[in-house]
């Protein structure tokens, strides 16, 4: 009797155990998949908004300190010289950050680029690209801004059509350059610099828009005069919207 007693109580404890043990073991499988896609949506989001909240931080520090870029052509480099504005000691963050009040901004090519002095954008363009071919345009995009093809080059007189900052998935927004992040930032008069063949184009924002990605209709926008559309995804870091920037060349 004690015996079969001492038994039950063995077996009791033994299918104890093994609940005790199954549970834990389901309370850690369960924990180790919710840490894997917390931090999974992390990276996700990390992935997609990296680029858009850096450059939002760097012009919110140069708006803040009131820097200045200064456009300079192929031709004037090593040509000027750009002295610090005398307006007494650095703060600081100024001097922790070797913040710069004015800087240069030289054209990264001097063939075919595009220069946005307000937002200190500076790439080169990749000419002639098919918008209507993902594969070709994702590929352009990886290298710098996208001109459309079948739109005009600098010094034409005719309609020219820029893009960046475009994707096939938004979770793959922050994979192409950050150039046209702080397109929202332009209000009219501001400058836009196009280099091509060497030679510098100036152009002055005259509005802004927000249209849908079905509005294909600016791609083959007629003008009169040398006209300049510069095109991006909005909002930051998604693909819902397009904003559109247009700019008209200044008289020489």
């Amino acid at each position: 009797m004690a015996y079969t007693k001492l038994k039950k109580t063995h077996l009791i404890k033994h299918h104890i155990h093994k609940a005790t043990s199954s549970e834990y073991l389901r309370v850690l499988i369960l924990r180790t998949i919710g840490n894997f896609l917390i931090l999974s949506s992390l990276f996700m989001i990390g992935k997609t908004f990296y680029l858009p909240v850096r450059e939002e931080i760097k012009y919110f520090i140069n708006t803040k300190f009131q820097k200045k870029y200064v456009v300079v052509s192929p031709r004037e480099i090593g040509r000027i010289t750009i002295q610090e504005p005398q307006t007494g000691k650095k703060g600081f963050l100024a001097r922790a950050l070797n913040f710069k009040k004015v800087e240069q901004l030289y054209p990264e090519d001097p063939n075919f680029s595009i220069v946005v002095p307000k937002i200190g954008a500076n790439a080169r363009i990749i000419s002639n690209v098919d918008a209507s071919d993902e594969k070709i345009y994702l590929d352009a995009l990886n290298k710098g801004v996208a001109q459309v093809m079948g739109t005009a080059f600098p010094g034409e007189g005719r309609h020219i059509f820029l893009f960046a900052h475009s994707t096939d998935y938004f979770w793959n927004v922050g994979t192409y350059n950050a150039i046209f992040y702080l397109l929202n930032k332009l209000e009219p008069k501001d400058e836009v610099n196009l280099f091509y063949k060497g030679q510098r184009y100036v152009y002055k924002v005259v509005d802004k828009k927000i249209v849908d990605p079905s509005q294909v209709e600016y791609l083959t926008r007629k003008t009169n005069r040398e006209f300049l559309t510069l095109q991006t995804c909005w909002p930051t870091g998604t693909t819902l919207k397009r904003l559109l920037v247009f700019a008209v060349r200044v008289a020489e």
